[in-house]
């Protein structure tokens, strides 16, 4: 069942936590590289655990990673990867909060290189969803093929984040994401 489905089925409560992100973030293009950042950061988080987990979260997330300003995610010390570890307002998984810093790292090597991980990314397409996973795996930490597969049709760069018959869809089609490019 597609997500688009899915949160028809939910309860009020959950249809209206997952409706805000469905209907306003999900599949549409992302231009900010530190909100770029983010999804990379909560996809991750997600592995293993429902996105309902995240979306819950994504508060706690945001205050905990500093908005997810890249720079200051990039400069975090043992200090700060032990006050992650202890704050429940997120995932408290040490792979993945290593993993978040490391990346940050890394994408500001390649906003030196490209002048933005989105211009890194767009420069990158297009591309399989088999060569986006290979590129991933050797460019960033704790991107398997699940993670890599829903942060691209997260932001816009794979098809599939709604289906056809989905209201939503007409929305995306408006915003020219990549994969339609």
């Amino acid at each position: 069942m597609s997500y688009c489905l899915a949160i028809e089925t939910m309860s009020d409560p959950r249809k209206a936590l997952h409706k805000a992100y469905h209907d306003t973030l999900y599949g549409f293009p992302i231009e900010d590289d530190n909100e770029l950042f983010c999804r990379l950061v909560l996809e991750i988080n997600q592995a293993g655990l429902s996105w309902e987990t995240i979306l819950k979260k994504e508060a706690g997330f945001r205050k905990a990673y500093d908005n997810f300003d890249i720079t200051t995610v990039a400069a975090y010390t043992d200090a700060d990867r032990e006050r992650l570890m202890a704050d429940p307002g997120i995932i408290r998984n040490r792979l993945k909060i290593n993993a978040a810093i490391e990346n940050a790292k890394t994408i500001l090597g390649l906003q030196q290189e490209y002048g933005s991980f989105k211009n890194w990314l767009e420069g990158q397409h297009p591309k399989t969803k088999e060569e986006w996973v290979k590129l991933f795996k050797k460019t960033f930490r704790f991107t398997g093929g699940e993670i890599v597969n829903e942060f691209l049709m997260s932001i816009g760069y794979l098809p599939g984040a709604h289906s056809t018959s989905c209201a939503i869809y007409a929305n995306v089609q408006e915003a020219n994401p990549l994969w339609m490019r």
